[in-house]
């Protein structure tokens, strides 16, 4: 017998994503919809699909999604983004997982599109994320951004304590180029203001490597030359990302002085 499961999404704006999201996660008991303010069709589109919608204004990513949990009503949940959607291969994963659950949470491969292509290699695949998980074992963190699921103890893997599903969480976003890269400027700001309440530091060393291993590391090593123009092209976004997060830190420290 299948433990039943909750789906928990957070939403803002999400009209022209969120039903094919809704769609692929049908198989759930019931479906949470925490929204901070949207504007568009967004709440109509839950209301249609069944959801447990509510209103939350926004508190943070790590917060907003730990904040949706605690609205669900069952033990096991599983969290996806407005653009992500449910492989049918990983649903499978999934309803035969919650018939005799042997781990506390499961991580699952994320498959990301970009510039048309599903990126296979590099950076992007198979970014695996903590996303099945139970509630008495696990929640979000607080970050700003970058928030992740994490077991509420120190046991890892290692100790047999998260498991893995086979089957890819599709992450479909629509964002044009433009706006990727608008997104990727609120976030390297965003971790540069973390970076700077946790007292970080940066050598011009670090300034220097941290964006050339990195292109080595996911360009060379995990092969993002197989997924073509694409490939690269979110590579060396990436790179950047990591260089302007230093730059945007060393900014911050020198109107302290």
């Amino acid at each position: 017998m299948n433990r039943p499961l909750s789906v928990v999404i957070i939403t803002y704006n999400a009209a022209t994503q969120l039903e094919p999201c809704l769609q692929s996660v049908g198989f759930a008991d019931e479906i949470v919809v925490v929204d901070s303010g949207s504007t568009d069709n967004t709440k109509a589109l839950a209301r249609k699909y069944g959801t447990k919608f509510s209103h939350q204004d926004w508190l943070g990513y790590g917060a907003q999604k730990q904040f949706a949990v605690e609205q669900a009503q069952h033990d096991w949940l599983l969290c996806v983004d407005a653009d992500e959607r449910i492989s049918e291969q990983l649903k499978k994963s999934i309803l035969e997982t919650l018939q005799a659950p042997r781990y506390e949470a499961y991580e699952m491969p994320r498959c990301n599109r970009f510039m048309g292509r599903w990126l296979r290699f590099g950076e992007g695949y198979p970014d695996y994320n903590l996303r099945l998980f139970h509630r008495t074992h696990a929640h979000w963190t607080q970050d700003t951004i970058h928030e992740h699921v994490v077991l509420k103890t120190s046991r890892r893997q290692n100790n047999k304590k998260i498991g893995r599903l086979e089957g890819d969480l599709l992450h479909e976003s629509q964002e044009s180029l433009e706006q990727y890269m608008e997104k990727q400027n609120r976030y390297t700001s965003l971790q540069a203001e973390a970076m700077l309440q946790r007292g970080a530091k940066v050598a011009l060393a670090r300034l220097i490597l941290s964006p050339s291993i990195r292109f080595v590391k996911f360009y060379f090593l995990r092969q993002g030359f197989r997924d073509g123009l694409p490939g690269l092209v979110h590579i060396l976004i990436g790179c950047y990302n990591s260089f302007l997060k230093y730059v945007k830190l060393i900014e911050l420290q020198q109107g302290q002085r």
